[in-house]
C-alpha cells in the first residue's frame, strides 16, 4: 500500500526548483541578441509565476507516479522526513556521478566539434555570450529544475504508465520498460531545447539534429542515474556537466 503523499518532500523539491528558475534568467537574458523584450522585474515575474506552476506540476505528479514503480530522491527524503542523509548521499555515489557529468560534457563537445561546428557557429553569431557568473547560475536550473520536469516527472510517469502493460510478476515496471521510458523522456529532453535554439536562430536540419542527439545522450545518461541510484545523483551528473559546458567552455 503507498503510504500518505510526501508533501514536504513536495515543497522542497518545488523551492529547489523555482531556486533553479531564477538563476537562469540572467543567463537566457545575456543570450538575446537584442534589446530586452520587457523591463527586468516583469521578466523576473513571469518567469517565476510560470515557472511555480510547471515545477509544482512536475514534482508534485513525478512523485506520485515515482513511488509506484520504485524510483526515489533519496537526499530530499532524508531531509523532509529526518532520515539519515549522509547515508543518502553516499548511495548517490557522488564521485562517480561527477566523474559520468564530466564524461557527458566531453561526449556532448566532441560531437559539436565533429560533426555540428557550421550549426554551433551560426548560433554563436546570432546570440549573445553570457558571463561565467551567468554560466554558473544556469547550471542550477539545468542540474535541478530540468531534472524535476524531465526525470522525475517524465521518466516516472512514462514507466507507471509503460509498467501497467510491461511488468514483472511484482507488478513493478520491467526493465524493459524503464528503458523506454529513459529514452522516450530523453528526447523530449533533446526536443524541449529546440525553442530556445529557434529564439537565437533559424531552425534548420542539423541544429534540430543537434538539440535531439546532444541532449538526448545525455538524457539518456541522467534517466539512467535516476533510475539506478536516485534523482539526486542525475542532478549532480547534470549541474557537473552544465558547468563544464557552460562555464569552463561556455
Amino acid at each position: 500500500m503507498i503510504a500518505a503523499y510526501p508533501w514536504r518532500q513536495l515543497a522542497i523539491l518545488v523551492v529547489a526548483g523555482l531556486i533553479g528558475t531564477v538563476a537562469v534568467v540572467p543567463y537566457q537574458l545575456a543570450l538575446l541578441p537584442g534589446p530586452l523584450p520587457a523591463p527586468p522585474a516583469a521578466i523576473y515575474a513571469g518567469a517565476i509565476v510560470q515557472g511555480a506552476i510547471l515545477v509544482t506540476i512536475a514534482a508534485g505528479f513525478g512523485l506520485a507516479a515515482a513511488r509506484r514503480v520504485g524510483l526515489r530522491a533519496p537526499v530530499s527524503e532524508a531531509i523532509a522526513y529526518g532520515g539519515d542523509v549522509r547515508e543518502a548521499i553516499r548511495g548517490l555515489q557522488p564521485v562517480s556521478s561527477v566523474v559520468i557529468g564530466v564524461a557527458g560534457a566531453a561526449i556532448a563537445l566532441v560531437v559539436d566539434v565533429a560533426f555540428f561546428s557550421p550549426a554551433v557557429g551560426a548560433i554563436a553569431a546570432a546570440s549573445g555570450r553570457p558571463e561565467r557568473w551567468q554560466g554558473l547560475l544556469a547550471s542550477f536550473y539545468g542540474g535541478i529544475t530540468e531534472e524535476i520536469l524531465t526525470r522525475l516527472f517524465l521518466v516516472s510517469v512514462f514507466a507507471w504508465l509503460i509498467g501497467r502493460v510491461w511488468h514483472g510478476p511484482d507488478g513493478r515496471p520491467s526493465r524493459e520498460a524503464f528503458i523506454v521510458a529513459i529514452v522516450a523522456a530523453a528526447v523530449l529532453f533533446g526536443a524541449g531545447h529546440l525553442p530556445a535554439t529557434a529564439a537565437l536562430a533559424a531552425l534548420t536540419p542539423p541544429l534540430v539534429i543537434r538539440a535531439i542527439l546532444i541532449n538526448g545522450i545525455l538524457g539518456a545518461v541522467f534517466g539512467w542515474l535516476y533510475w539506478r541510484r536516485g534523482l539526486e545523483a542525475a542532478m549532480l551528473a547534470h549541474f557537473t556537466a552544465d558547468l563544464l559546458l557552460h562555464v569552463l567552455f561556455g
